[in-house]
């Protein structure tokens, strides 16, 4: 397995990916709107070019075949530089070699220009990879859309707990 920088020559696999990964996590992906559709790929011309540029955004290849991708960007959250992954893909699910070994390039990268923290939303797909790799959960992680997005967001409502 190479673990590698993508190229503008990895745009259309990773759009194909993105789309693989979405239809996945939600079957009936392609009777949404076109603007949520359009709201959950994160593979825009200019998303891909961004973090091509990012330096800690990465593809799984094997054999001429994309297996996985990692987008992450470094953040100043005012105290100390984090690395954030903003999205992980598989090209088979639960993949946890291919998920094990694009956060340790991600984690190299980081350690490399001295960011000392990675932050990533932890899926089921992505846990043993991620256990590999000595992530340590703190918390849940969570999104709000606003607006109209909100109305087919992705994900599970979180539970509210009553007080007594």
């Amino acid at each position: 397995m190479l673990y590698r920088a993508f190229t503008p020559a990895d745009f259309g696999p990773l759009v194909d990916l993105d789309l693989t990964v979405l239809r996945r996590e939600d079957p009936l992906f392609d009777t949404l709107s076109e603007r949520e559709r359009e709201g959950r790929v994160r593979t825009s011309l200019a998303a891909l070019r961004f973090y091509e540029r990012s330096e800690h955004s990465f593809v799984a290849e094997e054999d001429g075949e994309l297996r996985g991708a990692i987008f992450a960007q470094s953040v100043w959250q005012g105290d100390r530089p984090t690395v954030l992954v903003t999205r992980l893909w598989l090209a088979r699910p639960a993949d946890a070699d291919v998920t094990s070994g694009l956060l340790r390039a991600c984690s190299k990268s980081a350690y490399d220009a001295a960011i000392y923290e990675l932050h990533l939303g932890v899926t089921a797909e992505l846990q043993e990879g991620a256990a590999r790799e000595h992530f340590r959960e703190q918390g849940v992680y969570a999104v709000r859309l606003l607006g109209s997005r909100a109305d087919s967001a992705p994900g599970r409502e979180m539970k509210r707990h009553h007080e007594s």
